[in-house]
């Protein structure tokens, strides 16, 4: 991180939930209104997000973006009016299936609700309540296919495995980096009770950089980033301002410029008047 100066930020990028969108599961106005703000300004705004892109969408356009959406940690970038992809980086066929048996260990199999993302579609063995409540606050209809080795005839953009108990998550997560490299699979935990694992070239960082120096010929200096977990990470580091919500862990906390307040007083709108409406 850089600590850039205010007046040479030209690209805001925001986390979706926990950052603009609290338990409500949508954007509060005063989020809006200074995105509004920002974007009066000529600052365009996008959206990065570890959720899939048609879940995505709704906010995108509740942003009034227009910009391409970066979904999936940055796996799947389109651009939502012209139906571009710009980038899509499943995980390999093979690394899915060592995860799958992985999770299906007797240990863990009944332990894990695991999801597999194809096509910007949720496939799932069973649907679990765990799998119920991800759906519900997704906006999505999961696809129940009993083995989900039979969905493997095309790559998943990612892989997700959720589990009310954390120790579970954090023991998966730690044991599963001993096992590949950062070279080989990227895992992340958007939330405490998700691991996720995507393409080891994925993760928002790489995301956000790509469509600041790509797309609209920027450098990092020149972008704001806004996040509240580990799979935001990345892209706080990358960006001249890297803003952590209050409701970040420590970790996340300890790397960002700025921490705002939380979510649900607004955090996101706080910071954004503090470096960009002042």
């Amino acid at each position: 991180m850089q600590n850039a100066p205010a007046q040479e930020i030209k690209l805001l990028v925001v986390d979706i939930d926990g950052t603009i969108s609290g338990e409500s599961n949508t954007v509060s106005q005063a989020v809006k209104e200074a995105i509004a703000a920002v974007q009066a300004k000529g600052i365009p705004v996008a959206i990065a997000t570890g959720r899939m892109y048609r879940s995505a969408l709704r906010f995108h356009q509740d942003l009034n973006s227009t910009l391409p959406l970066m979904a999936y940690q940055g796996a799947w970038i389109q651009d939502p009016v012209s139906q571009k992809i710009h980038q899509h980086s499943p995980v390999a066929r093979d690394i899915a299936e060592q995860l799958l048996d992985y999770f299906e260990q007797p240990a863990l199999r009944s332990l894990l609700s695991v999801h597999f993302y194809i096509n910007d579609q949720l496939y799932v063995r069973e649907v679990t309540p765990e799998t119920q409540t991800y759906a519900a606050r997704s906006g999505i209809t999961p696809i129940a296919v009993g083995d989900l080795r039979q969905t493997l005839s095309n790559e998943p953009t990612k892989i997700l495995a959720l589990c009310d108990d954390t120790s579970v998550i954090q023991d998966l997560l730690g044991n599963l980096r001993r096992q590949y490299t950062p070279a080989e699979l990227y895992m992340t935990t958007s939330v405490a009770t998700f691991f996720e694992a995507t393409n080891a070239v994925v993760n928002k960082g790489n995301a956000v950089r790509y469509l600041a120096e790509e797309i609209l010929g920027l450098q990092s200096h020149n972008v704001m980033t806004i996040g509240d977990n580990f799979n935001d990470l990345e892209m706080l580091e990358y960006a001249g301002i890297g803003v952590a919500m209050g409701n970040a862990p420590d970790g996340v906390q300890a790397i960002a410029d700025w921490v705002a307040p939380s979510v649900e007083v607004d955090g996101a709108a706080t910071a954004i008047e503090k470096f960009l409406l002042a």
